[in-house]
C-alpha cells in the first residue's frame, strides 16, 4: 500500500517486489462470463489451439457450465457458459465477455498470513475448499471479484494441463459433480508425478459462495 501522502506519479516503477504484507506467485487462471459452450469451445479450441482440460458445473450455480482451457503454458482461462445464451461479437459490460473474477496463485505457505493482511486492510473474505485447490475470495476498490488460490498438491506448471484433464477422467470415471482432492492425486500419481501435499487450513467445502 503507498503512502497516502505520496502522488502516485511519484510512485516509483520498478520490477522490484514491494515492501508489501502479501506477494503473489503469478496469475493461476481468469474466468470470463461465456455465451454457450459450443460457439466458446469453438473459438478457444477449435481455432485457438488451447485444449479443453476439464468440463463441470459452475460450483456456485450448477445451472451453468465451467469450461476449463490450457492457455499453452499451464495457466488456465475458465469460462461460465449456459446453452440458452447467445454470442455477442460486439460485447457488452457486465454481461458476455465480461470478466467474472480475476484469480491469482499464492504461496500455500503463506495462505494463513494473506487472510491476516486481507482482514487488517479491512477487506472481507470467504475461504473455499474448492476440491482441486483453496481459494480466498475477496474484492478490490472497485468491486471485481479476486480469487488467490492455493494448490493442494504441487504440480509443475508445465504439466497442469496435463494433470488437470487427467482429473476430469477421472471425475468421469467416478460419476462425481465436479473435480475432487482424490481425482487431482489420483491424477499426480497416474501421470508418475511426486505427490506433495501442501499444508492447508480446513475450509468450507466444494459449492456455493460466489456469484
Amino acid at each position: 500500500m503507498s503512502d497516502e501522502t505520496t502522488p502516485s506519479s511519484s510512485v516509483p516503477v520498478t520490477p522490484e517486489r514491494p515492501d508489501s504484507p502479501v506477494h503473489m506467485q503469478g496469475t493461476d487462471h481468469i474466468t470470463i462470463w461465456g455465451s454457450n459452450a459450443e460457439d466458446t469451445i469453438e473459438f478457444y479450441r477449435d481455432l485457438l489451439g488451447m485444449p479443453l482440460v476439464l468440463r463441470q458445473p459452475n460450483l456456485d450455480d450448477p445451472s451453468q457450465t465451467h469450461l476449463f482451457f490450457d492457455t499453452g503454458d499451464g495457466r488456465i482461462l475458465t469460462f461460465f457458459v449456459s446453452d440458452d445464451r447467445p454470442s455477442n461479437r460486439r460485447g457488452q459490460r457486465g454481461g458476455v465477455g465480461a470478466v467474472h473474477h480475476l484469480c491469482f496463485s499464492v504461496d500455500p505457505d503463506e495462505y494463513e498470513e494473506t487472510m491476516a493482511a486481507l482482514e487488517d486492510a479491512g477487506h472481507q473474505y470467504n475461504v473455499f475448499d474448492r476440491g482441486i485447490f483453496h481459494s480466498i475470495y475477496t474484492s478490490d476498490n472497485n468491486g471485481l471479484v479476486i480469487e488467490l488460490s492455493a494448490d493442494k498438491y504441487e504440480i509443475p506448471n508445465d504439466r497442469r494441463g496435463e494433470v488437470l484433464a487427467k482429473a476430469q477422467e477421472l471425475r468421469e470415471s467416478d460419476g462425481a459433480e465436479y473435480a475432487k482432492d482424490e481425482h487431482l492425486r489420483g491424477a499426480i500419481e497416474e501421470l508418475g508425478l511426486e505427490v506433495v501435499e501442501n499444508d492447508l487450513p480446513d475450509a468450507s467445502a466444494g459449492v456455493g459462495g460466489l456469484e
